[in-house]
């Protein structure tokens, strides 16, 4: 399956679906996408040769218009956000209805939208004294992490001494969890057109 993943930051997530067993196989990343021209994951896209685009009104960056022209002629499959921070717009979630998808680091629907991400995240979900966190794998839609759930997996955090803490034993869930969920996507045990139990791993 013909993937594009859109990423803001050092890629981890990216790294972990083109290292894991679960989704090496049978997943190919096609092009990497982000807001930022010096996106550290791109650095990864380059290992693999993989073509990036940098959206943006500026010189350099590309329109969502153009980046759908060439996610078609890619013939991308399935989007990916991995740490994308921006809102998707309409019209790229028009061109791939059902077919985008996000891992966020909670377990949605608690500690998700605006401004709900990364450290911000961590650090709620720490200040609030729960046990439990984890990553959800969700569909996207118009509004920040209130599409359709796909997949959950949870964490014990009771241990965790601060919320640096917490954020590496949710990311050790994501780099698997996604990856599980894109196999299993390609292999086609779940269908993004119809509503589905979660599965965990």
């Amino acid at each position: 399956m013909n993937i594009a993943v859109f990423v803001s930051g050092r890629g981890s997530n990216l790294q972990a679906i083109l290292e894991s067993d679960y989704s090496k196989d049978v997943i190919s990343v096609k092009a990497v996408i982000s807001d930022k021209k010096d996106c550290a994951a791109f650095q990864i896209a380059g290992k693999y040769f993989i073509p990036t685009f940098t959206i943006g009104n500026r010189p350099g960056k590309v329109s969502y218009n153009e980046l759908i022209t060439s996610l078609n002629k890619l013939e991308i499959e399935l989007i990916v956000l991995a740490g994308f921070l921006k809102l998707i717009p309409t019209e790229l979630l028009i061109v791939f209805q059902n077919k985008i998808i996000n891992i966020h680091p909670a377990l949605l629907p608690s500690y998700g939208g605006t401004g709900m991400y990364g450290m911000n995240v961590h650090r709620a979900v720490f200040n609030s004294g729960d046990k439990y966190s984890g990553a959800t794998v969700h569909i996207v839609n118009k509004e920040y992490d209130s599409g359709r759930i796909i997949a959950q997996e949870k964490v014990d955090i009771s241990g965790a001494k601060s919320p640096d803490e917490l954020a590496d034993e949710v990311l050790k869930v994501e780099h698997k969890l996604l990856p599980y969920v894109l196999r299993k996507i390609a292999l086609g045990e779940i269908d993004l057109q119809s509503s589905q139990k979660i599965i965990s791993l």
